[in-house]
C-alpha cells in the first residue's frame, strides 16, 4: 500500500518531515529569475521557469534528509499552463529522486467529477491504445466535507493504483473551529465524527504497518486536538501542517506520536523555502541553508517523538 512506502521512507531516514513546495517569485533569489526571464522574457512562461529551477536546487539539497515533498497546487495554477506545467515537472523530478510527492490540492467534488480528480493526480487516463500519468502523486490531499460522495471515488483509483489520500480533519487556519469545532446532537464535534469516517473509509485501503492509505489532515496549532484525534484513531496516519511560519512548535505535536516514533509527518514550508533569507545569507546559498533547517527541524522533531521503527 502507498502509504507504507512513505512509512518506510521515513523509518530509513528517521525524519518524519515533509517539505511544502509553495514557491513565490518573492522567495526565488534574483540569480534564477533574471536568468529564467532573459530566456522566456517577464511572463508566465518565465515566472514557471524560475519556479521549477528553484524546486529543482531544493529537491537536490533535501532528497537524502527527507522523504517526502508537497507541491500545493494553487501557486503552479497562479501561472496559468505554464505553472501547471511546472507542477508535472516538479512531480516527476521529486519522484526521480525517490520522494514521496503529496499534492496538495484539497480537492471536493461528488461522482465522475471527483473521479476525474483523482484520476487526474492519482491514476491514468488512456488515450487511444496508450494510458498516461496525467500528474504524478503518490498522494492527494482532499476535502471530505462533501461526504462519502466525494470519497467513494478516490478510495476505488486509490487502491487501483496504489495511492494513499489525506482528508480534511482539524486544519490549521485559526478560523477553523467556526465549523470544525461546532457540536453534534451526540456532543461530538464536527472534526472528531469526520475523524471517524476517515477511520470508516480507511477499512478500503489497509496497511501492513497498522495505518490505513486514508491519512487526516490534523494542525500543528491545535496540540489538544492533536492528542484527542491520535487517541480517537490509531490507525490514521497524519499529516501535520501549521508548524514553523504558522507558529506551531514541535511540542505541539508530540502528541501525535505513537511509542515507536511513527504516526505522522510534519510539513514546513516558507521556513525552509525562505531560509536563506531567515539566515540573511547570500542568496546563491538558498539551497544550502534550506538543508540546514531541514536539518534543525529533523533534530527537533527527534527530539519530542521516540527513535521511529515499524516495530511496535
Amino acid at each position: 500500500m502507498s502509504l507504507d512506502c512513505l512509512i518506510e521512507k521515513i523509518c530509513e531516514l528517521q525524519n518524519p518531515t515533509v517539505v511544502g513546495l509553495d514557491p513565490k517569485l518573492d522567495f526565488i533569489p534574483d540569480f534564477i529569475k533574471k536568468r529564467a526571464f532573459e530566456k522566456f522574457g517577464e511572463n508566465l512562461e518565465g515566472a514557471a521557469e524560475a519556479i521549477f529551477e528553484f524546486n529543482k536546487c531544493l529537491i537536490d539539497a533535501i532528497f537524502d534528509i527527507v522523504p517526502a515533498v508537497k507541491p500545493q497546487t494553487a501557486y503552479y495554477e497562479l501561472y496559468g499552463h505554464a505553472g501547471v506545467a511546472a507542477l508535472f515537472n516538479t512531480q516527476k523530478y521529486a519522484c526521480e529522486k525517490g520522494l514521496y510527492v503529496i499534492t496538495d490540492g484539497k480537492r471536493n467534488d461528488i461522482g465522475t467529477t471527483m473521479e476525474a480528480y483523482a484520476f487526474a493526480h492519482l491514476g491514468k487516463i488512456k488515450i487511444g491504445d496508450k494510458s498516461f500519468n496525467p500528474f504524478i502523486s503518490d498522494s492527494l490531499t482532499v476535502n471530505g466535507y462533501l461526504g462519502t460522495d466525494g470519497i467513494a471515488p478516490l478510495l476505488k483509483i486509490a487502491k487501483e493504483h496504489d495511492k494513499s489520500i489525506f482528508v480534511l480533519l482539524k486544519t490549521s487556519n485559526p478560523s477553523s473551529g467556526e465549523l470544525q469545532d461546532l457540536k453534534l446532537e451526540n456532543g461530538a464535534t464536527v472534526y472528531e465524527h469526520m475523524g471517524k469516517m476517515c477511520a470508516e473509509w480507511g477499512k478500503e485501503l489497509p496497511g501492513k504497518y497498522g495505518f490505513s492509505g486514508v491519512g487526516a489532515v490534523v494542525g500543528a496549532t491545535y496540540p489538544d486536538q492533536i492528542a484527542k484525534l491520535r487517541n480517537m484513531l490509531p490507525g490514521t496516519f497524519f499529516l501535520i501542517p501549521g508548524y514553523g511560519a504558522q507558529g506551531g512548535k514541535a511540542k505541539d505535536i508530540a502528541a501525535a506520536f505513537f511509542r515507536n516514533g511513527l504516526g505522522g509527518i510534519v510539513n514546513s514550508s516558507r521556513a525552509i523555502m525562505c531560509a536563506y533569507q531567515n539566515e540573511g545569507c547570500d542568496e546563491s546559498d538558498f539551497a544550502g541553508a534550506a538543508r540546514r533547517e531541514v536539518i534543525r527541524m529533523r533534530e527537533e522533531l527527534r527530539s519530542v517523538c521516540a527513535p521511529i521503527s515499524v516495530q511496535i
